[in-house]
């Protein structure tokens, strides 16, 4: 039986849409056993409506402001595993708090893996474009450089959800920072 760390500060998951981040933070808080967020479903609470809905009625100027006072309300909250939206971690000032009040682990995906994952299901409004394949390349480009600054980052491409989880859980082992 492995040894699970206790943790004190979320853990936070970031990376692109599709590379687990829902689906292994689940599994990975329940081995941790501590809560599971996905900040996207405490996003909804907060505005009464979908994403695809804020998106198209208010524009991502407001979504990201709204993402922004739910992180910082949810950086206080103490143990738990925090799913995180896609561009959270590109907002300097939620970037700064994530690293300050939480261990950040990155999941990555190379774009194959992206573009299959995210073909399953809807509900992301950025891929709403005629090309998600070149909208995702474009997203790798321009988010892996700030993604690497987490700490922890777990390469998603090849790994089940549980192996996903057992690489976490080994990283977390050798931080001081849990």
């Amino acid at each position: 039986m492995t040894i699970v760390p206790c943790i004190t500060r979320p853990v936070v998951l970031i990376g692109l849409m599709g590379a687990g981040k829902s689906t292994v933070g689940r599994r990975l808080a329940k081995r941790l056993v501590v809560p599971f967020i996905d900040s996207d479903d405490e996003i909804k609470k907060a505005a009464g409506c979908s994403i695809e809905d804020i998106f198209k009625l208010y524009g991502e100027d407001e979504f990201r402001a709204g993402e922004k006072r739910v992180m910082d309300r949810l950086m206080e909250e103490g143990p738990m595993v925090l799913a995180t939206g896609g561009g959270v971690f590109m907002n300097p000032d939620i970037r700064a708090r994530i690293l300050q009040a939480g261990t950040t682990v990155w999941l990555k995906a190379g774009l194959e893996a992206l573009a299959e994952r995210t073909s399953r299901r809807g509900g992301r409004p950025l891929l709403q474009t005629g090309d998600p394949k070149s909208t995702l390349k474009k997203l790798i480009d321009e988010r892996y450089p700030v993604y690497n600054e987490a700490p922890i980052a777990i390469d998603t491409d090849n790994e089940t959800h549980d192996s996903a989880v057992d690489l976490i859980i080994e990283a977390l082992k050798y931080r001081d920072d849990i």
